[in-house]
């Protein structure tokens, strides 16, 4: 059983999410974030026994704060990664930070 938690995104120019920023809990704590596909995310959550989060800035604390478990869901376009479905920004994990300004 591993624990990842999924910190930012990147976009295409329609504004759909194609990657994702995943770190790895270890024993010290997180890795760095490594650029995922989407692909490679539902697979990683698909993975029974694998626990999937959101972590999010707290710009108050200036520390990371936990967010909402992640799960996968059949759209009408194919596999996507959703949290908790309420109606909220949060639901489709587009309110992470957008990584597109790191790398392309």
């Amino acid at each position: 059983m591993t624990n990842y938690k999924i910190s930012g995104v990147w976009k295409n120019t329609d504004g759909v999410i194609t990657h994702y920023a995943v770190h790895t809990q270890t024993e010290n704590g997180h890795t760095r974030a490594v650029k995922k596909t989407k692909h490679q995310v539902v697979a990683i959550v698909e993975t029974t026994g694998n626990t999937v989060q959101t972590w999010m800035w707290n710009y108050t604390t200036a520390f990371w704060t936990i967010g909402e478990g992640v799960h996968v869901v059949d759209g009408a376009n194919g596999k996507y990664l959703r949290s908790n479905r309420d109606n909220k920004v949060t639901d489709n994990l587009g309110h992470l930070i957008d990584y597109d300004w790191l790398s392309a």
